[in-house]
């Protein structure tokens, strides 16, 4: 159409080349923006707006093609100058693509009714002329001749339109300046582009009204304002997008919980808002307050009237905060939300991470109650096996020795040997309940600690064993229990399966933890779970707050090495037994 309307047009009206092109360009822009709009904007009104200012666009190029058609130009005439309201409207609506305040839709109004009284005044009253455009055909809708009335009307309507620019440029241009941080990211270059365009649309206005011929210049400088105002809307709506995506940096911060200071920080660097307040809810006291308990201050939710507050409360409609932001934030409501969402997120994840520190606490403690009772009970039977049945064994087995012996010095052999084969069977017995005794609680442990019970646990390995002991004085009795069943456990696993020629035993406390190694080069391929014995070792040193690790190639031997506090990381005490 642009190149048609250019080659229609006699040569000596034409304007310059790089004009025309630039001119061709500005609908093309519009366009273009008018995609990104439609897969970006909230609104769909902002796209709509675009392609229709195209279409609007079209009957200053085509003059020249339809100015024989006496039906179709004065349409087109009077239609030709409603890119300039639509360019108007795209910038009120920016940038969340609705009209919000009154003063918006009053001047949507006011240019609605003067473009409404234009278009009645070119179908009733234009001629073809200059002054309208060189057009051959008569206008058939034409009622009167009345030229002044005509262009009175004419110039009027470019001057309201360029008082309603200006208006909306300064009013734009004022609210960018008193804004925040927030408000100046957004709409960085809508200010600009619409100040650049009432400008030179004032100018040509003045030219238009006396009837001079316009200055190229203005004309260009025109066109570039009129194509960077979809522009500089597509790149603010593109900005708020990336604010949106920038909440996913406070996502960070929920893994770990609500830190409350951290979490505020977090926010305004965040929103690019350095006004940003959270204040919390506080439950006993019935007020939001700030990280460090502050009650909200009467009247500091909106200082100004330049600030929006954001209330937060979980699904079941608890409050949780309020959040006081740039009121223009309040445009970009996708990105209020993803904050709301984040700020839930962030206190239910440290409600759940406290509800599972607190479960996982109770969960240790009883284990460790557990331990504590069973070792008790291996005392307390170990003690009872040794005071009780074990002595009472060993009573009868003198009384049975005195009895052998007085039946020798009596002439009766048979009855002697008889005794005497009796007491080998009590005998056996006795050191099977010795031995069961010490399986339950080593005696040797109670009395000397591990310096006494390792050593004389390893004499009892079939394997040739050597112990190392680097150990000060006691330990917890809950730490060298569990030491002495890791090791017990290991020798016994070694007897059983390693096939091994040699074993090491290696203990060594620094004050702050017993490490324990046991070590053997047999045949390896040893694991955690190939056995309830070395589980059971493995959810005792876990019980009193261990770790156990397990290295096992095939052909390279077995290594258990066991680390055991000595201190509760909780309140600083040893771990003791009940």
């Amino acid at each position: 159409m642009a190149i048609s309307g250019y080659w229609s047009t006699p040569a000596e009206a034409r304007p310059e080349t790089s004009y025309a092109t630039l001119h061709a360009l500005v609908p093309l822009v519009f366009a273009a923006c008018a995609g990104v709009a439609w897969a970006i904007s909230e609104s769909r009104w902002p796209a709509r707006l675009m392609v229709a200012f195209v279409v609007l666009w079209i009957p200053q190029s085509i003059y020249a093609v339809i100015g024989g058609v006496g039906w179709l130009w004065p349409v087109v005439r009077g239609l030709d100058l409603g890119w300039a309201v639509v360019t108007g409207i795209i910038v009120l609506i920016y940038p969340r693509g609705v009209l919000r305040e009154r003063f918006d839709r009053w001047v949507v109004g006011i240019a609605a009714v003067a473009s409404a009284v234009n278009l009645l005044a070119v179908l009733l009253l234009a001629a073809p002329g200059d002054g309208v455009c060189a057009c051959s055909a008569p206008n058939p809708y034409r009622v009167a001749a009345l030229p002044e009335l005509f262009a009175a009307i004419d110039v009027g309507y470019r001057i309201i339109g360029v008082g309603l620019a200006l208006a909306i440029a300064v009013r734009l241009l004022f609210r960018w300046m008193r804004g925040s941080v927030p408000a100046r990211t957004v709409a960085f270059l809508m200010p600009l582009a619409l100040l650049a365009w009432a400008t030179t649309l004032t100018a040509q206005a003045v030219s238009y009204a006396a009837e001079a011929r316009s200055d190229q210049m203005l004309a260009t400088i025109s066109l570039i304002a009129i194509a960077s105002i979809p522009v500089s809307f597509v790149a603010g709506v593109s900005h708020a997008r990336n604010m949106r995506a920038r909440v996913a940096d406070l996502m960070r911060i929920t893994r770990e919980g609500a830190d409350r200071g951290l979490w505020a920080e977090s926010l305004a660097r965040t929103l690019r808002d350095a006004s940003v307040r959270v204040y919390w809810w506080d439950e006993e006291r019935g007020v939001y307050a700030d990280a460090s308990g502050t009650p909200i201050p009467k009247g500091d939710a909106d200082p100004r009237g330049s600030q929006s507050v954001l209330p937060v409360a979980s699904p079941l409609g608890v409050p949780i905060a309020l959040i006081r932001h740039d009121r223009v934030l309040t445009d970009n409501m996708r990105l209020l939300d993803g904050v709301s969402s984040a700020l839930r997120l962030s206190v239910d994840n440290g409600r759940l991470r406290s509800e599972i520190e607190r479960t996982l606490a109770h969960v240790r403690e009883s284990r460790q109650r557990i331990v504590e009772a069973g070792d008790a009970a291996r005392r307390r039977i170990e003690r009872d096996l040794h005071d009780g049945a074990q002595q009472q064994l060993v009573s009868l087995a003198m009384r049975l020795r005195r009895t052998s012996d007085q039946a020798r010095d009596r002439g009766m052999p048979a009855i002697a040997d008889e005794v005497d084969a009796e007491i080998l069977l009590l005998n056996a017995a006795l050191k099977e309940l010795r031995e069961l005794a010490q399986g339950l609680h080593p005696s040797l442990l109670a009395q000397g600690g591990l310096s006494l019970a390792l050593p004389e646990l390893a004499g009892r390995c079939s394997v040739p064993t050597e112990v190392r002991v680097d150990v000060a004085g006691r330990l917890p009795e809950l730490v060298e229990a569990t030491a002495y069943f890791v090791v017990a456990e290991a020798l016994a696993n070694v007897d059983k399966h390693a096939g091994a020629t040699r074993v090491w035993i290696d203990a060594s406390s620094d004050g702050r933890e017993l490490r324990l190694t046991v070590r053997d080069n047999g045949a390896g391929g040893a694991r955690l779970d190939a056995g309830t014995g070395i589980v059971g070792v493995l959810d005792r040193v876990e019980a009193v707050g261990g770790t156990l690790e397990l290295v096992s190639e095939s052909g390279h031997g077995t290594t258990i090495t066991v680390r055991l506090p000595l201190v509760d990381g909780v309140d600083g005490a040893p771990p003791t037994l009940g």
